[in-house]
């Protein structure tokens, strides 16, 4: 029998606070779950954000340790939820963002705004991945554009890697952009959920002009953006642009 079935795990905060307590210390379980009670009980928003800021230091900074049962259980409670490459600290920091009240879209989004906007990159990022799991998804839309135009790199492929997040819920202008910026950030396209599903003609003509420029500026071409493109060009645009792929890369 698995773990999660012993554990009774019903809801992503649970299994969230089994990972974290599988891999901290007792008085660091005991530090998540008095701050939750305090979180739950109302406590003020100085409260939470400075027990927020505070994770790592109970936590660390370790990798998951994550086993088969894991991956299973947590591909049930959330289709497309990526979170192998999660450390402790973002998982525990996303416990505590699940543990605010939810009854209140308006207040939630305000007060996670401002956790949003105090944030250390180390906290974006934590925030950003989280993106899938947080209750009233569309809400979240402004500060996830957001996330896309950063320019720490760490911060934009939180929201754009391995994050179900853009592709459920940005339209495709934003879709674009996103996709455009990862080349220009050198971030694999590969790593984007729902690229293939998300194709469409405007992307593919903005990659034809990218593959243009690259080549005109003796810079290298990513081969990921054939798939993209393929689909929506004609037999000549398609043989121009393999062939520019095909060339010597520059060094």
């Amino acid at each position: 029998m698995s773990a999660v079935i012993d554990c009774k795990i019903t809801n992503i905060s649970e299994l969230l606070h089994h990972w974290v307590a599988r891999q901290v210390t007792q008085d660091a379980v005991i530090w998540l779950n008095e701050t939750r009670e305090q979180i739950n009980s109302g406590a003020n928003a100085r409260v939470f954000f400075s027990t927020f800021s505070r994770v790592p230091r109970h936590t660390g900074k370790n990798q998951l340790e994550l086993t088969t049962q894991d991956l299973k259980a947590a591909s049930e409670m959330r289709l497309g939820w990526c979170f192998k490459h999660w450390s402790v600290d973002q998982a525990a920091r996303t416990l505590l963002v699940l543990t605010l009240a939810q009854a209140n879209s308006e207040k939630y989004l305000s007060a996670l705004e401002k956790v949003f906007t105090a944030a250390d990159v180390g906290e974006l990022v934590a925030l950003y991945q989280a993106l899938p799991l947080l209750p009233y998804p569309k809400k979240f839309l402004k500060l996830a554009t957001q996330g896309v135009r950063s320019n720490m790199t760490a911060v934009f492929n939180a929201v754009a890697l391995l994050n179900p997040y853009p592709a459920e819920y940005f339209d495709t202008l934003a879709w674009n952009q996103m996709v455009l910026k990862a080349l220009f950030v050198g971030s694999p396209l590969h790593l984007i959920q729902g690229l293939d599903l998300r194709a469409n003609p405007e992307l593919a003509r903005m990659l034809i002009d990218y593959a243009h420029e690259r080549r005109s500026a003796n810079r290298v071409i990513s081969a990921e953006i054939w798939p993209l493109v393929e689909q929506f060009a004609d037999a000549a645009i398609l043989d121009d642009l393999q062939r520019a792929i095909a060339l010597p890369q520059p060094t």
